[in-house]
C-alpha cells in the first residue's frame, strides 16, 4: 500500500499555528505535517482536538471565513491557502461536508453536480459530458433527475462528491462521511473513496470518529491529533498494536479490543489492520483461555409491557404500497431496544406512528395498556420523548438554554425549576458550559447533545431516539450512553434507539428489532443478530468483526465471544 503513494508533499504544514479570533489560545500548535500525493490518510481525534481546523486550513476557509492569526507555514499544491482564498482553493482540495444538506445547491442532482461548471463557464455540451462521466463514477446516473433533498444519506454523499469530482480536483476531503449512513451505505462509501483514491489518484483525506468502518479498507497512515497537536503519525498495523487510541479516547475496532482484552501482545508483522486477513494464530490460545473464564449471569427480564405494537400497517399515499406493514412487537418497562436496519427500511416510520407524527393505516398502538390512537402528539409527548436524527428540525430557539428550556415554557412549569432542570441536562450531555452560547456557533455533535437534553428534561416515561451517537466522538458516545443506561437502570426508564451504530447495538442493547423492506425480520438478542450472515446481508447491517474473530480461532459459537466481551467491557466500565 505504501508504495503507491509518492514522496511528492502535495500538503505540507511547517510548525504552522492558529488562533481563532474568538480564542485566547491557539486551536492548532506548531504542527508539522506532510502528506503526500496519492495517499490516502485518516485524520481523527476527540471532539475539539483540532482536526477539523486543519482540514478548514486545507481547504481555505481559514483564515477566509475563520478570521484568526497564522504562524509557521502551510502549503496545498504548490499555494498558501490564506492568500489563495476559498475561491482559488476550491479549484485543487474538494470537500464533502458531514452535513451534505448543507452543500447541495442544484433544484435537481444534475444541476447540483453542474453547479461549479456553471460558475467557470464551461460550455453546455461539455458540461452535460462531465456531470455524466462524474455521476457515473459514484453511480448515480439514475438520479440525475432527483431531488438531492429526497435523496438517502448514502446517495446524498455520492452526489457531494459527484460535485467536486467534476472539477478534476487533486485532493478529496471527506468530513465524517460515515455519521448518517447505514453500515451497508458506509461500507459502499469507504469502497467508492478507494476506488477512486487508486484509479483516479486523488489524495484523500478522511476525517472520521469511526475507526473500524473506515478500516474496511486500507488507509495509508492514521494522523490522531490531540490538544491541537500531532500525537501520533503511523500506519495502522502499527498503531494498533499500541495503545494509543484507547488513551486518546478513541474506540478500537472490536476484535483488537477483544485481543487486548485477553493479554496478547500484537505485532504489525501480523497485519491487524483487517481481521479477515491478519494472522491470528499466535493469539489463538490466549484468546480461548480468556474467553473461557468469564461467567455471565443472566439478567432477570421484564414482564411489564409498556408499548405494543399489533399489526400496524402505514402507506404515506393511497396509491403507493405499504411503507411499513404488519409491524407487531411489545416493550417491556425498563428494557434498552436498538431498531436497526438499512436506510429507507422503515425504522423512522415506525418511530413517527408511536409518537403520533403520522396515523397509521390499520392496527393499533398501545402504550401502559391503553390504545393510543386518539391522543395528540402533546398528549403523547407526556410519556414518550423522540430526538430526531435531524437535530436541525427540532431546533427553534436561538440560544441553547431557551432551546433545552422550551417544552418546560410551554408548560408553565416554575422558573426555577426550569433553570435547574435545564442545567442538570445540560451538565449530563456536556453543554453546560455553553448553555448561553448561540446555537449557530456550536458544532453538528454538540448540536445533537443539546436536542437530547431537550427530550431528556421532560422526564419522559418511554425515549426514542434516532441516530443519538451520530457525529459523537467515543467519549461523548461514552458519556451520553452512559448516562442513558443509568437512566434506564435507576428510573426504570424504558430506550428505543434507531441506530445504524453497530458497537452500539451490541454495547448498550441487549435486544434488537431488525426491519428490512418495511417488516420485522428478525426480534431478538443483538449477539445473535450480528452473527447472523443471513440477517445481516438481509438488512444491511454490518456483521461484527467479534465474528470473523471466533470464527478464526474456532469458537463454535460467536455469539458467546460477543457476549462475554460486551459483559467484559461493561465490568470494566463499572457498568454492571
Amino acid at each position: 500500500m505504501q508504495n503507491k503513494a509518492q514522496t511528492i508533499p502535495v500538503i505540507e504544514f511547517k510548525d504552522f499555528s492558529y488562533k481563532y479570533r474568538t480564542q485566547s489560545e491557539p486551536t492548532l500548535k506548531n504542527i508539522s505535517l506532510a502528506i503526500n500525493k496519492g495517499e490516502k490518510v485518516l485524520i481523527i481525534g476527540s471532539s475539539g482536538s483540532g482536526k477539523s481546523t486543519i482540514a478548514k486550513c486545507i481547504n481555505g476557509l481559514i483564515p477566509s471565513s475563520y478570521p484568526g492569526k497564522i504562524s509557521g507555514s502551510l502549503s496545498v499544491c504548490g499555494l498558501n491557502p490564506e492568500k489563495e482564498g476559498i475561491f482559488g482553493m476550491s479549484k485543487h482540495v474538494g470537500t464533502v461536508l458531514q452535513d451534505t444538506d448543507g452543500q447541495f445547491i442544484g433544484l435537481t442532482v444534475a444541476e447540483d453536480i453542474a453547479f461549479a461548471l456553471e460558475n467557470d463557464d464551461v460550455p453546455f455540451d461539455e458540461m452535460h459530458k462531465k456531470v455524466d462521466e462524474a455521476a457515473e463514477i459514484v453511480d448515480v446516473k439514475k438520479l440525475l433527475k432527483s431531488v438531492p433533498g429526497a435523496l438517502s444519506g448514502g446517495q446524498k454523499q455520492r452526489v457531494s462528491l459527484a460535485g467536486i469530482l467534476v472539477d478534476d480536483v487533486e485532493i478529496l476531503l471527506f468530513d465524517e462521511p460515515l455519521a448518517n449512513l447505514d453500515p451497508a451505505a458506509g461500507k459502499r462509501i469507504i469502497s467508492l473513496i478507494e476506488e477512486i483514491n487508486k484509479n483516479k489518484e486523488k489524495t484523500v483525506i478522511i476525517i472520521e470518529h469511526r475507526l473500524e468502518d473506515v478500516l474496511y479498507k486500507d488507509v495509508d497512515r492514521i494522523i490522531i491529533v490531540e490538544d491541537g497537536q500531532i500525537a501520533a503519525d503511523e500506519t495502522p498495523d502499527k498503531l494498533l498494536c499500541t495503545d494509543l487510541f484507547r488513551e486518546k479516547g478513541i474506540r478500537e475496532p472490536l476484535y483488537i479490543a477483544a485481543l487486548k482484552h485477553a493479554g496478547c501482545k500484537l505485532k504489525p508483522e501480523d497485519k491487524p489492520m483487517h481481521i479477515e486477513t491478519m494472522n491470528v494464530a499466535p493469539y489463538k490460545a490466549e484468546l480461548l483461555s480468556w474467553f473461557k473464564k468469564i461467567e455471565i449471569v443472566p439478567p432477570v427480564p421484564q414482564t411489564e409491557k409498556v408499548l405494543e405494537l399489533r399489526n400496524v400497517c402505514f402507506k404515506y399515499d393511497a396509491e403507493r404500497p405499504y411503507t411499513v406493514e404488519n409491524i407487531n412487537f411489545s416493550i417491556n418497562r425498563g428494557e434498552m431496544v436498538s431498531i436497526v436496519g438499512t436506510n429507507g427500511a422503515g425504522k423512522s416510520t415506525i418511530a413517527s406512528l408511536i409518537c403520533g407524527f403520522n396515523r397509521q393505516n390499520e392496527g393499533q398502538i398501545f402504550v401502559n395498556g391503553e390504545e393510543i390512537s386518539s391522543l395528540s402528539i402533546k398528549q403523547r409527548g407526556e410519556k414518550i420523548g423522540f430526538v430526531m436524527q435531524n437535530q436541525n428540525q427540532m431546533i427553534s430557539k436561538s440560544i441553547i438554554f431557551d432551546e433545552v428550556a422550551l417544552g418546560l415554557k410551554v408548560r408553565n412549569v416554575p422558573k426555577d425549576e426550569i433553570k435547574e432542570r435545564v442545567n442538570n441536562a445540560l451538565k449530563i450531555c456536556g453543554m453546560y458550559p455553553y448553555r448561553n452560547w448561540p446555537i449557530s456557533a456550536i458544532s453538528f455533535g454538540q448540536k445533537k447533545r443539546v436536542t437530547i437534553a431537550s427530550i431528556l428534561v421532560m422526564n419522559p416515561e418511554i425515549i426514542i431516539l434516532d441516530e443519538p451517537t451520530a457525529g459523537q466522538d467515543y467519549a461523548h458516545y461514552t458519556e451520553i450512553m452512559e448516562f442513558l443506561r443509568k437512566l434506564n437502570r435507576e428510573q426504570n426508564l424504558t430506550i428505543l434507539m434507531i441506530t445504524h451504530d453497530m458497537h452500539l447495538m451490541l454495547e448498550y442493547t441487549d435486544r434488537s428489532i431488525v426491519v428490512s423492506d418495511g417488516h420485522i425480520i428478525a426480534d431478538g438478542k443483538s449477539s445473535v443478530i450480528l452473527t447472523d450472515e443471513a440477517i445481516t446481508e438481509a438488512a444491511s447491517l454490518k456483521k461484527t468483526s467479534l465474528y470473523d474473530l471466533s470464527v478464526k480461532c474456532g469458537i463454535e459459537k460467536p455469539d458467546e465471544l460477543v457476549d462475554r466481551f460486551i459483559h467484559f467491557e461493561r465490568e470494566l466500565r463499572g457498568a454492571l
